[in-house]
């Protein structure tokens, strides 16, 4: 079990990118780590692999945690995987990039909502691709796929959809029923996809539903990355991993990053096995925390004039519009002089979204209701 109560002074050490970046007064609630120590069954077995010496590992990808990962897919509803339909990464992002160098050429057309997890538009624009970009509805209830402006933002040169599942950063848990919708547009228009599901395991919503159950064609044309980083708080431990039953398509985008991409540690091996044979206990006590931490800023925000804001269904993150607040132009760097509260700025998802900011709820209550407080009076300043 992890222990909720959490100081400045004890996070604020120097390893911690989050919590050094800005002066001690400030309150970092941006980059998408948690505050909460890691599960003691991880810290044990990386204390372990420490007596056994750091030389090269399993590079081709380590049988233990092939099986392991394999059996969890499995629990979700993937089908068994292919011999090889595994390959592990140094992270999730540079497999959102191999996807895209594997599966698209220079000048291709890619399709992404926004607002999106910022990685997603670089993969896109690094390497001289077209960002196709559809932006979410914004209703009173929630986001939603706008399906009309997604049709239209096809192209005879659209190659590739990029999915963010469950969505980075409004916290939407597509439901099934949305899922075949993507799944017969991707099919239609025979588009490749990819799907990024490294918050699966934080669904408030109940089980995570994989896209590439929906329809055994489906399974031919899709990518799916994941990774333990976020609901198990080691993003220091890079790894993550990419698989398909569909061997030709990996093998693409193996080769297009051949050389480059790096493997992960022997370390992030270690964690990962251990996060798959825990227990349970820790997560479902960081889920209930987080749940906790999710429903005191949807008060919070019932009460703050002029913020929309719909409760994210997963992750940890809140994104909050503030774009009809006199600050809008300059929201983030305002709360951060004014409150004291770092946020991530609403531009970098996607253009139009101005006047927004995510907001990380994984910390101590107190910490979280402080970071609020100075939100809510720096808000009514103005």
């Amino acid at each position: 079990m992890t222990s909720f109560t959490l100081t400045p002074e004890v996070l604020r050490h120097p390893d911690s990118y989050k919590w050094t970046l800005y002066p001690q007064e400030v309150l970092p609630l941006w980059v998408a780590d948690m505050d909460f120590a890691p599960a003691p069954s991880i810290v044990a077995a990386l204390k372990d692999r420490l007596e056994h010496g750091l030389g090269y590992h399993l590079l081709r990808g380590d049988p233990d945690l092939t099986r392991l990962l394999g059996a969890r897919l499995e629990q979700q509803g993937v089908p068994p995987l292919p011999e090889g339909g595994m390959r592990f990464l140094p992270g999730v992002v540079p497999g959102l990039y191999a996807a895209v160098l594997g599966l698209t050429a220079p000048g291709d057309d890619v399709l992404s909502f926004t607002p999106i997890y910022p990685p997603f538009l670089s993969a896109i624009r690094d390497h001289g691709r077209t960002a196709r970009t559809v932006p979410l509805l914004q209703g009173e209830l929630g986001w939603d796929i706008d399906w009309a402006a997604l049709e239209q933002a096809v192209t005879p040169a659209t190659r590739l959809l990029m999915l963010c599942h469950p969505h980075n950063p409004t916290g939407r848990v597509w439901t099934r029923e949305e899922l075949a919708g993507l799944a017969a547009f991707a099919l239609r228009h025979r588009l490749w996809v990819v799907s990024d599901e490294l918050h699966a395991d934080l669904s408030f919503q109940g089980p995570h539903t994989p896209f590439v159950t929906i329809s055994p064609e489906l399974e031919q044309r899709t990518l799916t990355v994941t990774g333990p980083c976020k609901a198990y708080n080691t993003a220091g431990l890079g790894i993550g991993a990419m698989y398909s039953h569909n061997l030709a398509l990996l093998d693409r985008v193996t080769q297009a990053s051949a050389g480059v991409m790096g493997h992960p540690s022997a370390m992030s091996v270690t964690m990962w096995r251990a996060a798959l044979q825990d227990d349970g206990a820790w997560l479902a006590a960081v889920l209930d925390q987080l749940r906790q931490n999710r429903d005191r800023v949807t008060a919070w925000a019932a009460t703050v004039p002029l913020l929309r804001y719909s409760p994210p269904e997963a992750t940890y993150l809140a994104w909050l519009d503030l774009t009809r607040h006199p600050r809008a132009a300059d929201m983030q760097a305002f709360l951060l002089s004014e409150a004291k509260v770092a946020l991530n700025d609403g531009p970098p998802f996607g253009d139009g979204y101005q006047g927004f900011v995510r907001l990380n709820f994984a910390t101590s209550p107190e910490i979280l209701e402080e970071a609020l407080t100075r939100i809510g009076r720096a808000l009514a300043q103005e």
